[in-house]
């Protein structure tokens, strides 16, 4: 078993008895249990109870009953996927141990699509973080050169996927925690349209920006997977009943046509020569398969990583205070209930989360509220108009950089001004305040052998186009792994 098969391929041989779940499984657990030690992308791997869903997958099999479409395939998940009988702690001390009872909606999923639940990976605590270097417990490396971080907060998705310690992963994307990392890491992540996929089971960061995706090894693995966690479910209320399509299907390599736009507010900023070149070529392999490219306006785009930092720590703020250490998690006890509150608060949250959280209840707060949050949601409502003027035009899709660089170095950014940091998610912020879907795509490498990254933005609801455009890109970067450092 190699264990950088795909996990489209790894799924069709297990159905065709070319390979057991068991032995898929196993060419993992080994390599984690050595790599995992300098990169730190997991959080806890589950092996006895993946062993027991590998073999119930092989007896089924054996057994001529039907196999879903990920049946054996080793899947790991972001850790603030609730998880029944595994730790779910959102990489923070205040959820330390807390195992669920149930799981949440994208798990059940992927349970009943045969896949193979390996374990729960690092992230930025409760998703709040570009670099996963602020989860409670241990930072993850980026496997491609380990004193760089994987990006975030979805690092430790992304870097599992990329050093070939699962075949999949899901992460969370509420102002680019998929595509970041997935850019840093050279693999694919798509944030799919809100509404799309059940937020039911996900701990909460920012409730109208939270998005759950896949990070994978290529463009038709993120469609497999998002075929199997997509759909409505009447135990979110944000999940919209819409058919979903088959994403795969949309896998023809047909682009003609297809009018694909590039904002120039996207390239009028600091961002690497190197990335300027990645995407001039992207856009011109998409010339030669007959796709338009045309230049566009996104006037408000600029405003866009204010309004997100004061809407995303404003929800985080209402969303956070039910950790209280009354219900469950940390408990540190007080004099009064008051003292509890804070006691626990302050040894259970990093510095990162009380930072938004103050920041989140100042703009909510009475005398603050009009002059900030207010206002933010109303620029927020004029960067959505943008995006749907542009796709009143006629353009299908919109392709940028997904960052301004390759991955910086660990300690690099967000010691004395964070601002360093969040600039990192400049140009994915947009499409989580318009709730559209965005994908990115792997399209090369730096001088430095550092991966590359392109973002593709979608129509509400078209992540077939995406998937389409994806491929081609895919394509002319071709597919790379990380050298073996190890």
């Amino acid at each position: 078993m190699n264990h950088w098969l795909t996990a489209a391929e790894t799924a069709r041989r297990i159905a065709a008895g070319e390979l057991t779940a068991v032995a898929a499984l196993e060419a993992y657990l080994p390599r984690i249990a050595t790599l995992d030690r300098q990169l730190g992308a997991y959080l806890a791997v589950d092996a006895e109870g993946a062993r027991a869903q590998a073999a119930e997958i092989d007896r089924k099999r054996a057994a001529g009953e039907s196999l879903g479409p990920l049946a054996g395939v080793p899947v790991a998940l972001k850790d603030v996927l609730v998880t029944r009988g595994m730790a779910t702690t959102a990489a923070s001390k205040i959820l330390a141990g807390w195992i669920p009872p149930y799981d949440g909606s994208v798990v059940e999923r992927l349970r009943a699509a045969g896949a193979v639940i390996v374990g729960k990976l690092n992230c930025d605590e409760f998703a709040m973080g570009s670099s996963t270097e602020r989860s409670a417990y241990k930072p993850t490396q980026n496997p491609w050169d380990v004193t760089r971080v994987p990006g975030g907060s979805s690092g430790g998705s992304s870097a599992a996927v990329a050093a070939g310690l699962c075949a999949a992963s899901l992460g969370t994307d509420t102002g680019g925690s998929i595509r970041q990392p997935a850019a840093f890491c050279g693999v694919v992540g798509i944030k799919p349209t809100y509404g799309r996929v059940s937020r039911w089971g996900v701990v909460a960061f920012a409730s109208s920006l939270d998005q759950v995706g896949p990070l994978t090894r290529t463009v038709g693995d993120a469609a497999l997977m998002l075929d199997v966690i997509s759909g409505f479910d009447p135990r979110d209320s944000t999940s919209l009943d819409l058919p979903v399509p088959a994403h795969r299907a949309a896998l023809t390599g047909e682009v003609k046509g297809l009018r694909v736009g590039m904002p120039s507010e996207y390239f009028a900023g600091e961002i690497d020569g190197e990335v300027r070149i990645a995407v001039e070529r992207a856009a011109g392999a998409l010339r030669e398969r007959g796709a338009e490219l045309v230049e566009i306006s996104l006037p408000h785009s600029a405003l866009a990583l204010p309004v997100y930092y004061i809407v995303a720590p404003a929800e985080a703020s209402s969303n956070l205070a039910r950790y209280d250490g009354v219900r469950y998690g940390l408990r540190v006890p007080g004099r009064s209930i008051g003292e509890l509150y804070d006691n626990t608060r302050a040894e259970g949250f990093g510095d990162e989360v009380r930072r938004r959280v103050m920041i989140g209840t100042y703009v909510l707060s009475a005398g603050y509220y009009d002059a900030y949050y207010l206002r933010a949601q109303k620029v927020r409502t004029l960067i959505k108009k943008d995006f749907e003027d542009c796709f009143a035009k006629g353009v299908s899709a919109i392709l940028t950089p997904a960052t301004p660089s390759a991955a910086f170095g660990v300690g690099e950014k967000g010691g004395a001004d964070p601002v360093e940091m969040y600039l990192n998610d400049i140009f994915t912020v947009t499409v989580n305040m318009a709730g559209l879907p965005g994908i990115a795509v792997p399209a090369g490498k730096d001088v430095q052998g550092l991966p590359l990254g392109l973002q593709l933005i979608g129509r509400p609801f078209d992540e077939e186009t995406l998937f389409s455009l994806g491929e081609v890109l895919e394509q002319a970067a071709g597919r790379f792994t990380p050298p073996k450092w190890w």
